[in-house]
C-alpha cells in the first residue's frame, strides 16, 4: 500500500582519526577517533529521544560509518534491524590525494584548487597508480565488487553515478513498501544524495556542508518531494559542526 508520506534518516560517519587530523581519507579505512565514538553514540540517542525508528539500514564497507550505525543501533536498542553494507555508498575516493593534509595542500596548490578536489562537481583529484597500496583493486574488502567497477579516483559526479542508482534500486522501493530507513554514510556519499532530493545544481552542492555524527531527517510526499528537512540535536553544536566541516580545505593562517 503506498504511504502519503515517507521517511529517511542519513548519518554522516562521526569523526575519524583522519578527520582529526584533516587528511584526505577517501576510501582508507580509518577509525573513529574517541570523539567520533561520542558523536556517533550521542547520534543515536537524539534519534531516540525524539522518538524516531527504523525497519532497515544502509552503510558502506567502511569501519569508520558502520561503527556509526553500531553506535546508534545500540542507543536505540534497535541491534537486530537489518543492515546491508555496499561499496556504493562509500565516501567518493580521493585518489593519490588520500592521506594528505588538506591543509598543507591548500598552502601547496591555493585554497580555491583545494576547494575544488574536495567539493568540485566533476574535476577529479589526481588518480592513484594501479597496485599502489591505496589501490582498491588490491584490498580484501573489495573482492567481491567487479574489478571494473572499482575507481582510482573520483568526483563527485562519480560518486552519484554509483550511489544514486543503489538508492534508486534497493532503498527507495523499500521506502515505497512502508518502510523506515536510516543511512550511515560519508560527507561525499550523502551529498550525492542530498543532490539529487533536493534538485541542487552542481553550484549549489558544492556549498553543502554535511557535519560529523548529527541525524538529518527527510520526509517526502508520495511523489518525493521534500517536505521537510532537519537536523537532530543542539542547534549551537550542529552548526558549529557544519562550519567545521567547511573550514578544513583552508590554509592555515
Amino acid at each position: 500500500m503506498a504511504q502519503d508520506t515517507m521517511t529517511l534518516v542519513i548519518i554522516r560517519h562521526g569523526e575519524s582519526e583522519w578527520n582529526k587530523l584533516n587528511l584526505f581519507t577517501g576510501w582508507t579505512d580509518v577509525d573513529l577517533t574517541e570523539q567520533g565514538h561520542k558523536e556517533a553514540t550521542e547520534g543515536g540517542r537524539a534519534l531516540k529521544e525524539a522518538g524516531f525508528d527504523f525497519d532497515v539500514c544502509y552503510t558502506s564497507l567502511l569501519k569508520r560509518a558502520i561503527h556509526t550505525l553500531n553506535h546508534v543501533l545500540d542507543e536505540m536498542d534497535r541491534n537486530w534491524l537489518p543492515v546491508y553494507k555496499t561499496w556504493r555508498l562509500n565516501e567518493r575516493h580521493y585518489g593519490a590525494l588520500q592521506g594528505l593534509n588538506k591543509a598543507k595542500a591548500a598552502e601547496e596548490h591555493g585554497e580555491a584548487q583545494v576547494k575544488i578536489w574536495r567539493r568540485s562537481f566533476d574535476v577529479q583529484p589526481p588518480a592513484l597508480q594501479p597496485n599502489d597500496e591505496r589501490d582498491p583493486h588490491i584490498q580484501d574488502q573489495f573482492r567481491d565488487v567487479p574489478q571494473e567497477d572499482l575507481p582510482y579516483t573520483e568526483c563527485l559526479k562519480d560518486t552519484i553515478a554509483r550511489a544514486w542508482p543503489y538508492f534508486e534500486q534497493t532503498i527507495k522501493p523499500q521506502m515505497e513498501a512502508g518502510k523506515r530507513v536510516l543511512i550511515a554514510a560519508h560527507g561525499n556519499s550523502l551529498r550525492a544524495l542530498v543532490m539529487q532530493f533536493e534538485h541542487l545544481t552542481p553550484e549549489q552542492i558544492l556549498e553543502v556542508n554535511i557535519p560529523t555524527g548529527i541525524p538529518c531527517a527527510y520526509t517526502f510526499d508520495k511523489d518525493w518531494n521534500v517536505l521537510d528537512k532537519h537536523y537532530i540535536g543542539d542547534p549551537a553544536t550542529i552548526e558549529a559542526k557544519i562550519n567545521a566541516v567547511a573550514n578544513q580545505g583552508k590554509a592555515k593562517k
